[in-house]
């Protein structure tokens, strides 16, 4: 058999994720690697360990990246907190929702769904009647930033009202984390997950997670063991845990976590907030130019994520058929709707690295132009309402 070698094109990655990568993760991955019991390496845990807990806002303990992409710390928090029995309440207000609401019932748990409008924000409504309805419920589960929409859900008030009715949270965190607002110290989450992809702006597969001390003393309780070996937290904890020490538990993706490492560095070089605001102010300009053009937001301005931006198709426009001819033209990468809004919305990404004026100019004016050339939009609005956002901010 006779293969080349594998050589990408450059794209501009403004999708739902992954976001494009710093340079200087890309440059980490290519460090030399050593063994992942080596006392230089185990050194490096304990300080991402610390950078992690930074961009979370929290002091727990129980902090690091699962060696797994997001959807396995999502099953992380699920299979050491869930136990067969259980009751659940799951927030659906998207494809995440009720991704959560399937790791309940593979743990051997009931489910009770507080379902919301995809588009809509968790009602703390609907949350409060079923934790009165539900007094032997266990967990609250929902999504903070529902990839699939872009919306953002209340963390602070839900972990509030889960605490008044002796529930442990569950929060995904996979888009928010690095991007928007997220204090789990403050907030009174209790397990939490995200992942390496988005606003972190490393390469996909690893996740982040963190579980209060609530939630240990739940899992070092348990009276059934954890349904995953590799993701038992009981043995985990062993490779993961604190003093120098590290008890055998898997080969870790040495690479992936020097790049984990470094993007955790480039965040706390800007500063947690700085980065917020970042992110805050290119949706900004973003969200004008996209208005310039006459697209609408799927989410209300009050409940919409700045990384993650669901806009109307124009009637009659193929969405296919556009992002098709960014690829093509551009090399700029945007994503497609899901569920009910496939074929509906774009979902444009402003995430970690790629949240800056040149890829917010480089979708506008590729997008202006392919549209422009369908007849749905007439050229020249778009960068100029945007160019006037920034100079406002």
């Amino acid at each position: 058999m006779q293969a080349k070698s594998f050589l990408p094109p450059q794209r501009t990655l403004m999708g739902p994720g992954p976001s494009d990568v710093n340079p200087r993760v890309l440059s980490a991955m290519s460090r030399p690697i050593i063994g992942h019991l080596d006392p230089v390496f185990v050194g490096m845990m304990e300080e991402m360990k610390g950078l992690l807990q930074y961009a979370f806002q929290t002091e727990n303990a129980l902090t690091l990246p699962v060696s797994a992409p997001g959807s396995a710390g999502m099953e992380t928090c699920f299979a050491n907190l869930v136990e067969p029995g259980d009751k659940a309440i799951v927030c659906i207000n998207g494809v995440f929702g009720t991704r959560m609401k399937e790791n309940v019932e593979r743990c051997g748990g009931t489910a009770v769904v507080v379902e919301d409008d995809w588009g809509a924000p968790v009602s703390p409504g609907k949350v409060e009647d079923a934790l009165k309805g539900n007094p032997d419920a266990k967990i609250l589960a929902f999504v903070h930033a529902e990839t699939s929409t872009g919306a953002c859900s209340d963390v602070e008030t839900l972990c509030r009202l889960a605490r008044e009715h002796d529930c442990l949270t569950i929060v995904d965190a996979v888009t928010s984390l690095g991007g928007s607002p997220l204090k789990v110290d403050d907030w009174g989450v209790d397990a939490i997950y995200s992942g390496s992809q988005k606003c972190l702006s490393c390469t996909p597969g690893l996740s982040p997670v963190s579980f209060s001390e609530r939630a240990v003393e739940r899992i070092q309780a348990r009276s059934h063991k954890v349904q995953s070996w590799f993701l038992d937290l009981n043995l985990v904890m062993g490779y993961w845990g604190g003093g120098g020490k590290r008890a055998y538990h898997h080969t870790a993706p040495i690479n992936a976590l020097y790049a984990l490492h470094e993007s955790l560095v480039i965040l706390a070089e800007e500063g947690l907030e700085n980065s917020w605001n970042r992110h805050a102010r290119h949706h900004a300009a973003l969200r004008a130019g996209l208005e310039a053009m006459g697209l609408t937001f799927l989410v209300d301005e009050a409940h919409r994520l700045p990384q993650l931006n669901a806009v109307h198709v124009p009637a009659g426009v193929d969405e296919a058929a556009v992002r098709a001819e960014l690829l093509e033209r551009y090399n700029l990468e945007i994503g497609a709707g899901l569920g009910p809004y496939a074929g509906k919305v774009w979902r444009i990404g402003l995430m970690g690295h790629g949240a800056n004026e040149r890829n917010v100019s480089l979708c506008l004016s590729a997008l202006e132009a392919v549209l422009a050339d369908m007849g749905a939009v007439k050229p020249g609005q778009a960068l100029a309402a945007a160019r006037a956002r920034y100079k406002q901010s």
